[in-house]
């Protein structure tokens, strides 16, 4: 015998088995669907494993295969999926500025912590040094999250403290002294009267 005659004859052979494996993959495919009753939910890789093998079937293919789903919707969950991987979802940006790593905000609720005399700025500088930059708002808005007053202006905690009322000034304690001894309550009531 020849190599092709034989080549031809394991060829065949190979063809023979595929096509019995196939025909008994159908007839046990129709049997698993005649015992289903309802519908049938597919999860995502499921359906994009069954998308793959549906398109290189192609629709003609598909029709000598007893299906559980029909061949378009098979064919329209691959160009779905087409649709899907070139949508350019992956390379979009959303709106807004980048969050604040939560490291960050613990190092500046630390240095804010372990410095209390520093503002806003100070706090941004010394985080710029350490290679972390971040502006100066940023600092105010982690600081207010977390119930850290800091007075921006002044560039001071001591100022932020004065004006959350944890610490009082002398002219503070004047004016509450005034306006227990009632001097202030009574004009301030002669005013809201004439007003």
């Amino acid at each position: 015998m020849e190599s092709t005659e034989v080549l031809a004859m394991v060829g065949g052979h190979v063809d023979e088995e595929l096509l019995l494996r196939n025909e008994y993959l159908a007839a046990e495919n129709e049997i698993l669907k005649s015992k289903l009753n309802g519908r049938i939910r597919f999860t995502d890789p499921e359906r994009i494993r069954l998308a793959k093998v549906s398109k290189r079937l192609g629709r003609k293919g598909l029709r000598g295969v007893p299906c559980i789903v029909k061949p378009d919707t098979l064919l329209r969950w691959h160009r779905d999926l087409v649709s899907k991987k070139y949508d350019g979802s992956k390379n979009r940006r959303y709106p807004g500025r980048p969050k604040v790593s939560p490291e960050v905000g613990q190092l500046v609720v630390r240095l804010a912590n372990e410095n209390p005399t520093w503002g806003y700025d100070r706090v941004q500088g010394a985080l710029a040094n350490l290679g972390y930059p971040i502006s100066d708002q940023t600092v105010c808005n982690i600081l207010k999250r977390n119930g850290i007053p800091l007075h921006h202006r002044g560039g001071r905690i001591l100022l932020g403290l004065i004006s959350s009322g944890h610490i009082e000034t002398p002219q503070q304690r004047w004016i509450s002294s005034l306006w227990k001894s009632s001097l202030l309550k009574g004009l301030h009531h002669q005013v809201r009267a004439q007003t």
